[in-house]
């Protein structure tokens, strides 16, 4: 059906994870047509914790959202390393109360849920179309297309590739591409808090570091919960899903001889899920016509540097912003899209993979150059990120229409 030209610009996003519905807003607040498809008959995020970053919250306030993090946030103390056996202090970066004026913005430790509620409050009203499943994208110059399992179609001047790891867009667009299984294998759980805060926890978020696997604790629901991230090596390939099921025998068998705190909260684990750690390398471009990639489609990462969400927070800020510049200029928009945001993630795509090293050093020997080396970045500058994420934690999305034309940011570390 044709439409008259002076109608509002019309995006369709395929997937309703946390990218998705942040780009809904993100556009909601410009005054520019969406509409969200998810395969998922409910929308929902699975059971797992969020480190939201300075610069994810930046976004986050951009969109309206800073009192509502706040309500189900948890600010950490500071983030800690620890060594796997002895609990002995690597690094101590102080974050609560020095985040504001270092990055400009806090670091909340949230629940996915909670976070994807506050990101898709919006869309109670209508806007999202769910239990349909995408099956293919087509560019047809003047408009694309997205065709669902049931038949339908939607048309749109914009389609958006939201749809994870295995994306349906991202296939249609550059070919299908076999993930890569890391050799890592990673449990999460949630361990629920009758007295905050318990004594083998610390408020903070907390790296243990061992051989061949390291382990991140840290308080959500406003510190009613212990989120458990914890990665080992392993030879054997695992499921790249999130739910698949595991046990806490399993989670304590693989840590076994580590602190008696990681132990403890170990024991007290009941629903444990465990999933295979695969990877991709950083691609050249997302987009092809009027159809592009955002998040985990676009760049898939390994958690290592806690960026997965943020990313995809800030990627659907500056596609929004860029759509609202540019507005029926598709190609100039997604140009400005792509020069902004892929420097920015494929560096933190490497990065991350580089920490997924450095967290699990074999020898004592490396263990103790990599910890001295931690010992004196600290020394020269307490506020340093002990695992040197200062420059990710710089960055501010809502001021990429400042640069949108310009060459892309150059993304070297900060001092502080």
């Amino acid at each position: 059906m044709n439409k008259p030209m002076d109608r509002p610009l019309r995006v369709g996003i395929i997937g309703g994870g946390i990218g998705g519905v942040a780009l809904s807003r993100a556009l909601m607040l410009r005054g520019i047509e969406c509409h969200v498809f998810e395969r998922a008959a409910a929308f929902g995020e699975v059971g797992a914790g969020v480190q939201m970053t300075p610069n994810g919250v930046k976004v986050l306030r951009a969109l309206g959202l800073a009192e509502p993090l706040a309500k189900v946030g948890f600010l950490p103390q500071a983030m800690v390393g620890r060594n796997w056996r002895s609990a002995r202090e690597l690094f101590r970066t102080p974050l609560k109360g020095h985040c504001p004026e270092l990055y400009g913005a806090d670091f909340y430790h949230v629940h996915r849920a909670d976070l994807h509620a506050i990101l898709s409050a919006h869309l109670e009203k209508g806007g999202a179309t769910l239990g349909v499943r995408c099956v293919s994208v087509r560019d047809d110059g003047d408009k694309s297309v997205a065709v669902f399992d049931d038949g339908t179609e939607y048309e749109a001047d914009l389609i958006v590739g939201a749809d994870g790891l295995r994306s349906v867009v991202r296939d249609a667009l550059w070919g299908a591409e076999t993930a890569k299984f890391t050799g890592h294998m990673c449990w999460r759980a949630l361990v629920p808090v009758d007295k905050f805060p318990l004594p083998y926890v610390s408020p903070d978020s907390s790296f243990w570091m061992g051989p061949h696997g390291h382990l991140v604790t840290y308080y959500v629901n406003g510190g009613k919960s212990v989120n458990i991230v914890a990665v080992n090596e392993s030879k054997d390939w695992v499921e790249e899903s999130w739910n698949k099921p595991s046990s806490r025998e399993e989670l304590m068998a693989a840590y076994e001889g580590w602190h008696p705190n990681i132990i403890e909260l170990f024991s007290r684990t009941e629903n444990v899920f465990k999933w295979g750690l695969f990877d991709r390398d950083p691609m050249t471009a997302w987009s092809k016509g009027r159809i592009t990639l955002l998040g985990d489609a676009a760049h898939p990462m390994l958690p290592f540097l806690s960026q997965g969400a943020a990313m995809a927070i800030e990627d659907g800020y500056v596609l929004a912003e860029a759509l609202s510049k540019y507005g029926r200029d598709i190609p100039a928009a997604l140009k400005a899209y792509e020069v902004e945001r892929l420097p920015r993630t494929s560096r933190v795509q490497l990065e991350a993979r580089e920490r997924g090293r450095t967290y699990h050093l074999p020898s004592p020997w490396a263990q103790f150059k990599r910890d001295l080396a931690y010992r004196w970045r600290e020394w020269m500058n307490p506020n340093a990120v002990g695992i040197q994420a200062n420059w990710v934690y710089a960055y501010d999305a809502t001021t990429c229409a400042e640069r949108f034309g310009k060459t892309a940011p150059v993304q070297k570390p900060v001092t502080a």
